[in-house]
């Protein structure tokens, strides 16, 4: 690999191809790796938190297994609330997977409100013409897990009318207002390959940490997802390199250009 991938930071370690999202159960536990990570990251300063971001260049390359690993590791250790926000607003996956875990991540706690001051980072377009129609906010909800360290969102898509789309909002106060509430607000998005979302975050966040699996697309879509987040402002602080084969699928093309929302 180029030597931009071992800068500043680079871990390597073994991990099952993550199952599509919102299918299976399959775990793994990477305690120890997300330890190191966590150590290497260290922890915000200041009353206010941070919001990190994990993103990869191709579906399938274990962004939500890690983002969801590091999630609980370092709730484990705060004293503060750790916010794992699933911003793949078109697969959800990560509250549903952790409600089958619950020897891991405990009982979940009452369904609530995953929003501070009622923004959200996300939109529906077109609006409801309905008289009952709600704000956007009343769409994102959350569960607590591990007594109330770690709280998951997930999108009610259940209420979204047919023909409405969610799009992502580029400047919202969401993420500052909600770090101020948590010691780290985890940000799960989707692939590069399937949505530019990454790339209209990526000046809202504090830190970025991409994820790259081994035998998965090639060195160019790597670099170019790089480029795009740090020419939009983004600030990368590492990269985690997942060395699990895939051993099923086809095989990734280029990215040839930024995909779009």
């Amino acid at each position: 690999m180029r030597k931009w991938l071992l800068r500043p930071l680079t871990y390597r370690f073994w991990l099952r191809p993550e199952p599509n999202r919102g299918r299976g159960t399959d775990m793994v536990d990477l305690t120890k790796e997300m330890a190191d990570l966590m150590s290497a990251l260290g922890r915000p300063q200041g009353a206010q938190g941070r919001t990190l971001m994990f993103v990869s260049a191709y579906d399938g390359e274990g962004v939500s297994t890690v983002a969801r690993e590091y999630a609980r590791c370092e709730a484990a250790f705060s004293k503060r609330p750790v916010w794992l926000v699933d911003a793949d607003v078109r697969r959800q996956g990560q509250l549903d997977t952790i409600l089958t875990e619950e020897a891991r991540f405990g009982p979940p706690g009452p369904v609530s409100r995953a929003t501070p001051d009622g923004s959200v980072f996300f939109t529906l377009t077109p609006k409801s013409r309905s008289e009952q129609a709600q704000s956007d906010a009343h769409l994102l909800i959350a569960r607590p897990f591990l007594d109330k360290r770690l709280w998951v969102t997930r999108l009610r898509d259940d209420k979204i009318e047919q023909g409405q789309r969610v799009k992502l909002i580029a400047e919202t106060p969401y993420w500052q207002v909600l770090k101020q509430h948590a010691q780290t607000v985890i940000i799960d998005v989707a692939a590069f390959e399937r949505a530019d979302h990454a790339v209209h975050l990526a000046a809202q966040v504090d830190g970025i940490v991409m994820v790259v699996a081994e035998g998965q697309g090639d060195i160019n879509s790597r670099v170019a997802l790089k480029t795009a987040l740090e020419q939009a402002g983004g600030r990368i602080l590492g990269l985690v390199y997942n060395r699990a084969r895939a051993t099923i699928g086809s095989p990734r093309r280029p990215l040839r250009k930024a995909p779009h929302a």
